[in-house]
């Protein structure tokens, strides 16, 4: 008898809160979630977060939005219409703690791809114009922006850096590892940063931080997630030096920015956006008999038997590279601490080679895989992996959860659980903000969502730009139906093998 491709249970499937606990009981996951939408006067989301302020302001809730990038930005790395958009809606989003708005590269050479946003002294005032559009939507919609803190995200893509041509990959890296290079074209040592070209970065970092200070930012993020370059620092335990091998010298770098940045007298806050556990890359399974025609294959893992135990990644275990192992998180997350970093936002993987554990979805981007098991799954993974880091964090440290956009009606119970039952600091939300910028706050004021906004995760925000397109919410959000590239999209998925 042939096997079959795994059948998701949709959430609008789950009619009543009942139906979509039953589920998770089948499931075998623990996610919480109240019977009911809780007001705004008594939801744990809108309590203030009073423990600490940054730059001088405590955050008026408990809702995050994260950083969302558009792939839209000019050739400069300069700023437009879209971006202004996005980032007014982020301010309309009601959200008290805006992460990042989206990603800034320190310097060209480090973008994701040739439109992205660069912060430097040409675009900075632009980009101060950024923070003003979203300061000035939320206080047209919400009254007051005293308890509004926005941050500004700072990274350099390292492996997946492609500054100059969107089909052109240009890495630079912390080290050679045996399954990436293979996967993304790696033959050779010459992309690895040098010693010194790493003082050269850390220099890039701090200058960054003067220029987002001067744009208005309430704190910067040293970006450590998503297989980018700062993340890979953190598993570089075969890279000789001072920065790799231990967890102080894999840490080195880090520790020499946040110096750079105070060193530059920069006064504002600090944060981290860290993938607190990662796996090995996956891949379409490519037996047929898991396939439907048409379809990508089922996630599977690459083979890393070879590379056991494997050390070739953060915050999982190196005997089975499957679970996630919290060890040098907590390290990690205590040094931040030492740092005076207050803010830790947690996430997972990577969306290059595994992100059915970062964004789970129903659908797959064009270069991802079909799910090989419920998304719930990989919501209540994350989510388990912040409740246990909250536990043992430092007081002077505030977490804020990912992965909550799949929960889709029932994101706004499960979030106001969480925070109740102390699972996390802040919910953050990303991929849901596209179509439904307000979703958690219209939750709170009807007691009720407008289900034709909820984001599906049909993932067509991935697959535009993984084909040379802008992002945005392409089936949801009639700025971006209107667009040709939606039409594009369509085509592309229809013919997707």
């Amino acid at each position: 008898m042939k096997s079959k491709p795994y059948k998701v249970t949709r959430i609008p499937s789950l009619k009543t809160t009942d139906k979509f606990l039953e589920h998770l009981q089948t499931l075998k996951v623990e996610i919480p979630c109240d019977d009911s939408i809780e007001g705004t006067a008594d939801s744990p989301l809108s309590k203030s977060f009073p423990s600490f302020s940054i730059n001088g302001k405590t955050i008026g809730n408990r809702v995050a939005i994260h950083p969302m990038e558009g792939w839209d930005g000019t050739t400069n790395g300069g700023v437009t219409e879209t971006m202004k958009r996005r980032w007014s809606r982020f301010g309309e989003s009601g959200a008290k703690l805006i992460w990042g708005g989206e990603a800034m590269a320190i310097r060209p050479d480090g973008r994701a791809n040739p439109n992205q946003l660069i912060i430097n002294e040409k675009n900075v005032g632009a980009i101060a114009g950024l923070k003003e559009k979203l300061i000035a939507a939320h206080q047209e919609r919400y009254g007051t922006t005293e308890d509004l803190v926005v941050g500004f995200q700072l990274t350099h893509s390292g492996r997946f850096c492609r500054p100059n041509d969107k089909k052109l990959l240009e890495p630079r890296i912390a080290y050679r590892h045996p399954i990436l290079d293979k996967k993304f074209g790696i033959d050779n040592d010459d992309p690895i940063l040098s010693d010194d070209e790493i003082k050269k970065l850390i220099d890039a970092y701090a200058s960054a931080a003067v220029l987002a200070e001067k744009a208005g930012a309430d704190f910067i993020d040293i970006k450590h997630c998503h297989g980018y370059l700062l993340h890979e620092f953190l598993s570089a335990r075969h890279r000789p030096g001072p920065y790799g091998g231990s967890f102080e010298n894999r840490t080195r770098i880090l520790r020499e920015i946040v110096e750079a940045i105070r060193a530059a007298g920069v006064q504002i806050g600090l944060g981290v956006r860290l993938s607190a556990f990662d796996f090995v890359p996956f891949r379409p399974n490519p037996d047929p008999d898991l396939s439907e025609p048409g379809k990508l294959g089922p996630g599977m893992p690459e083979d890393y038997e070879a590379y056991l135990p494997y050390d070739y990644i953060f915050g999982s275990d190196p005997t089975n590279p499957l679970e996630p192992e919290l060890t040098e998180t907590r390290q990690f997350i205590d040094l931040c601490s030492e740092l005076g970093i207050q803010l830790v936002n947690l996430t997972a993987g990577s969306p290059y080679y595994n992100p059915h554990i970062q964004r789970p979805a129903a659908y797959p981007p064009s270069d991802g895989y079909q799910p090989a098991h419920d998304p719930l799954i990989d919501v209540a993974r994350q989510m388990k992996v912040v409740r246990s880091l909250m536990k043992t964090k430092p007081e002077n440290v505030a977490l804020v959860g990912s992965g909550y956009s799949y929960l889709q009606e029932y994101l706004p119970q499960v979030a106001q659980a969480a925070i109740r039952e102390g699972w996390t600091d802040f919910v953050g939300i990303g991929r849901v903000v596209l179509s439904y910028p307000n979703i958690l706050m219209e939750a709170m004021e009807q007691g009720k969502l407008t289900p034709k906004l909820i984001c599906r995760t049909f993932s067509d925000c991935t697959t535009g730009p993984r084909n040379g397109m802008i992002s945005g919410c392409y089936p949801l959000d009639p700025y971006y139906t209107a667009k040709e590239e939606n039409r594009k999209i369509k085509e592309l998925k229809k013919n997707l093998k």
